[in-house]
């Protein structure tokens, strides 16, 4: 009984190890160790959570990038208005219909602006006309942590002041410059913004990589090891029953003695 029992104790073993080697788990259940797979689980809950948080802050710095683009093509809108105003200063050389011919020129520029302004989009959002006067949050790890971006942009003609500039009327060039600067402004910011992301993103990809590391020591199988257990259990198991098959002989010879003494 004893043999039999030894090989149910290996039969029932040998399953748990055929799985921790065929998934390179050693954790395929709490039986093999309770504490530790809470722990991994929760490792793994972390290293999903900064995984995500990571592609949410790569899709903002993709935002970031259109509207930055966006904002160069308004820049440079901007800076041919301000050279035709130059232009229509000099009223030595030009008349009223040269300065009207002139204001055509700048009020096509004007509306491009404005399209630019109220037509990028990003997702389905708007992200030059001042709407998300909040910013937009991104979520940046498991943990709920946000950073915000693209905060209050606006570079619509009445954000800027320039919806009524007309260089045929009195002007002033430092309405323009003005709008340059604002610009610009919002240029420098989003660039800040966009670094904060680089930072978060790479923080979150160290943090990632450093628990998914402490996650593989303690839930990962050691192979070799397990291996290695197998085959004692097998070679065990191979001995037990050449061991009760032996008995089983020896039982059966002493068995067909008595029978002939009988």
């Amino acid at each position: 009984m004893s043999g039999i029992s030894g090989i149910n104790r290996i039969s029932t073993t040998s399953p748990y190890l055929y799985g921790q080697i065929a998934s390179g788990n050693r954790l395929t259940s709490a039986a093999n160790g309770a504490s530790d797979l809470a722990i991994t689980e929760k490792q793994k809950s972390q290293i999903t959570g900064y995984n995500t948080g990571t592609n949410n802050l790569s899709i903002g710095n993709y935002m970031l990038n259109v509207t930055d683009s966006a904002l160069g093509s308004i820049t440079d809108s901007l800076q041919r208005i301000r050279e035709l105003a130059l232009r229509a200063s000099n009223t030595a050389t030009l008349n009223v219909s040269n300065r009207a011919d002139i204001q055509k020129e700048i009020n096509q520029l004007k509306q491009d602006i404005e399209h630019v302004a109220t037509q990028t989009t990003f997702n389905g959002m708007h992200v030059l006309d001042g709407s998300q006067d909040r910013g937009i949050q991104l979520i940046a790890d498991g943990d709920g942590s946000s950073v915000t971006v693209n905060n209050s942009t606006n570079s619509t003609l009445q954000a800027l002041g320039i919806a009524d500039f007309d260089v045929t009327k009195n002007f002033d060039l430092r309405t323009i410059d003005n709008a340059i600067t604002k610009v610009t402004s919002n240029r420098s910011t989003l660039g800040a913004q966009s670094n904060a992301l680089d930072h978060a993103i790479n923080y979150n990809d160290y943090a990632s990589v450093n628990l998914t590391a402490a996650e593989s020591r303690m839930g990962d199988t050691d192979i070799v090891k397990k291996i290695q257990e197998l085959t004692h259990q097998q070679t065990l198991q191979n001995i037990t029953i050449l061991l009760q098959k032996k008995r089983m002989e020896q039982q059966g010879q002493k068995t067909s003695g008595l029978l002939m003494f009988n």
